[in-house]
């Protein structure tokens, strides 16, 4: 199996932060839903095992499915990999395998049984809780004992909780750093995720009256809100207006009475529709959300159990009559309908719960801290008067229909964290990043010579990569001598890879830079400009030019 592009970023990203003397560090990474993690994991396992054939790993995460899914990848990877399940809902419990994908429900209270493990790979590990004893934290400390210098891998698309902003911040937190965060817009444009299409409803809901109780809406208050036939009939109208032409429905409920009363409306108006919620029985579930996949069903509603471990790809159309103050909820509510099928273009949103206006795009979602800091108020978005699709207010064309927009609006710079996915056609954006560490490698590519992957971390965890390549000649050699007389002014000859790294690793160079200007392209975000303590310099020193 071939790996995607980021990908292979991911893993050498892994490889990068462990190369630079991360001892204690537990990195994560971050890519959106249907980027493939479990693709990234296996080829990260079967590396690490080729390379230490010693090394035990675990792969955790808390459903079956993406149990089933991490070691279904891993086998086709690696047919032979020395691979045992540890799970309950599975009905295995192998212990001495090199490699064992396990439930944190199964294995939280039998570190023992387990055994020694070097590497613990944490699926969407947003779930891990910064602090306390639950299930996940209780489990790795456990582990530790057992053995001191465990490390531990985070993956997930929502590297932050709600109301405790990211997981890498605050002192109790037990992930460090982000190793590798791709963005979903790059993705999008790449051609590996389908775009979402969020459509304004005339029938949005009123939640003037509904309470939050530690930071998210009442769960019960919003039961009976949503639980009410006139509210669902009227949205039922725009659910059937929208939805004639797309094929796999996926509805998001708020309450079990809720998801069953809207699959009954649904089937009345003869659309082949199921529910799943926490209480359906696991062979009742598998075979609904068999039937669901297959498209003998059309329209699938659900009470939060839906929003992770669950790939439809043919999804294409979701709708929102759950509303969340969570951003990971949201963002992961979207995912369901991000992965691409055949004859699938892109997939409609149907937000009835204002979770679109809330959170913005979820490619700039910009998470509460735990005093509740951050930005506030919905975000600024438009409305396209022709088909109702949200969009960023920075847009000039609607990107489902194609109108344009004949007056142009001055907004703020907050502008970006508008609408669903913020792909607004025209100038790339261009951001300063204050930067926090930089890092170099050798990069080796085949029928190449080496050349230097500098990355550069930034103080909110990102990390922007550009290409030093002395030994190339030409334009590449000129860009070359160009970064060296930024980092390195002192040193007036050209330098060869070797010599770079000779003493960047002795630590003789005297400019990192305080802050990078990243133009973010259509493709590949790029360094374009760097800002050293003594001077702002001009010009472009990147790898886009």
């Amino acid at each position: 199996m071939k790996l995607r592009d980021y990908q292979q970023e991911s893993i050498d990203a892994l490889y990068d932060y462990f190369a630079q003397g991360q001892q204690d560090g537990h990195p994560i990474l971050v890519l959106p839903t249907a980027a493939g993690k479990s693709v990234i994991a296996g080829a990260f396992i079967r590396g690490v095992l080729q390379q230490w054939p010693g090394q035990r790993v675990l792969l955790l995460t808390h459903v079956k499915e993406l149990i089933a899914q991490n070691h279904e990848k891993l086998m086709t990877l690696w047919p032979d990999a020395p691979a045992g399940i540890y799970s309950a809902g599975l009905k295995r419990r192998d212990t001495d395998n090199s490699i064992l994908f396990a439930g944190i429900q199964s294995v939280h209270r039998r570190a023992v049984e387990i055994g020694h493990i070097d590497l613990i790979i944490i699926d969407e590990c947003h779930l891990v809780p910064k602090s306390g004893m639950g299930m996940y934290r209780r489990f790795l400390d456990s582990m530790t004992v057992i053995n001191p210098k465990l490390r531990v891998i985070g993956l997930t698309a929502t590297p932050y909780r709600l109301n405790s902003g990211l997981l890498v911040d605050g002192d109790d937190r037990l992930f460090t750093d982000i190793a590798f965060d791709v963005g979903v817009t790059r993705l999008v444009n790449d051609g590996y995720l389908s775009p979402l299409v969020p459509k304004k409803m005339a029938n949005e809901i009123d939640l003037a009256g509904i309470h939050t109780r530690a930071g998210e809406f009442k769960s019960d208050e919003l039961a009976t809100l949503f639980n009410d036939d006139d509210l669902a009939r009227r949205a039922l109208i725009e659910i059937m207006y929208y939805g004639i032409h797309r094929k796999s429905w996926l509805v998001f409920c708020s309450g079990v009475a809720h998801a069953h009363r809207m699959a009954e409306i649904l089937q009345d108006q003869g659309i082949t529709t199921a529910t799943i919620t926490g209480a359906t029985p696991a062979d009742e579930r598998d075979k609904i959300l068999a039937d669901f996949k297959a498209g003998h069903i059309r329209c699938l509603t659900n009470c939060d159990v839906l929003t992770t471990g669950f790939d439809a790809p043919a999804t294409d159309m979701l709708v929102f009559l759950r509303p969340t103050q969570s951003p990971g909820l949201y963002v992961q509510m979207c995912g369901r309908g991000m992965r691409l099928a055949d004859g699938k273009k892109d997939c409609l949103v149907l937000d009835f719960g204002g979770n679109t206006e809330r959170h913005g795009p979820i490619n700039a979602i910009k998470p509460t801290g735990k005093k509740g800091k951050g930005k506030g108020g919905d975000a600024p978005t438009r409305v396209c008067p022709k088909c109702d699709t949200i969009m960023a207010v920075a847009a000039t064309q609607c990107p489902d229909c194609g109108y344009v927009f004949q007056r142009k609006v001055k907004h703020e710079s907050t502008a970006s964290n508008l609408a669903l996915l913020d792909l607004t056609p025209g100038k790339p954006k261009i951001e300063w990043h204050d930067v926090n560490a930089m890092y170099l490698v050798r990069h080796k590519k085949q029928g190449k010579p080496d050349s230097v992957r500098v990355t550069y971390v930034t103080k909110t965890g990102e990390r922007f990569t550009t290409w030093v390549c002395p030994e190339h000649g030409g334009y590449a050699e000129k860009k070359a001598i160009q970064w060296q007389k930024l980092h390195l002014p002192w040193c007036p000859e050209p330098l060869c890879v070797d010599e770079i790294l000779y003493l960047h690793n002795d630590k003789y160079f005297t400019s990192i830079p305080n802050a990078i200007c990243v133009k973010h392209d259509s493709k590949y975000p790029s360094i374009i400009n760097y800002d050293f303590e003594t001077r702002r310099l001009t010009g472009s020193y990147g790898n886009d030019e």
